[in-house]
């Protein structure tokens, strides 16, 4: 098996990660090597759709933790598979919906913040509009509403 295993340098260079981040990433237990006689990392070949799927959900802004998480629900030793991927992706998608429509009102709201002109922390439709949220607390409570009991 380590015959068909993959050096660090082979895994960098077919995933595009840097050595140093497939280093980070085994330190994370994210992916997982074997050492040949001399020591040297060598990778399964499975472990190259891993680091796919791993920069694929960074690129959507899943947290290392979450990836980690999901990825301790694939199997050992074979390629994770579409169905695999469906499951993944399953699992991101509430969190994704979630800061996809927070995302959408600050974009709906920051026109009126640069385009007001005042920049003002009372009426800024941003942070605080009309100061109506500032017994609430500090912060930018339009980004974070609050559910109502």
């Amino acid at each position: 098996m380590l015959n068909k295993a993959l050096t660090v340098g082979q895994l960098a260079a077919r995933s595009g990660v840097a050595v140093t981040a497939l280093h980070f990433y085994e330190t994370k237990g994210l992916i997982q090597s074997n050492r040949n006689a001399g020591n040297q990392r060598r990778y399964p070949r499975d472990v190259l759709r891993r680091v796919v799927v791993i920069k694929i959900a960074q690129r959507l802004g899943i947290p290392l933790a979450a990836i980690g998480e999901a990825l301790q629900a694939l199997p050992d030793g074979r390629t994770p598979d579409a169905r695999d991927w469906e499951r993944l992706s399953a699992q991101w998608r509430e969190d994704l919906d979630e800061r996809i429509n927070k995302l959408t009102l600050l974009r709906d709201k920051l026109n009126g913040c640069i385009g007001c002109g005042c920049l003002s922390l009372e009426a800024c439709p941003l942070r605080n509009q009309n100061d109506e949220l500032g017994e609430r607390g500090p912060g930018a409570q339009l980004l974070e509403p609050t559910p109502t009991p």
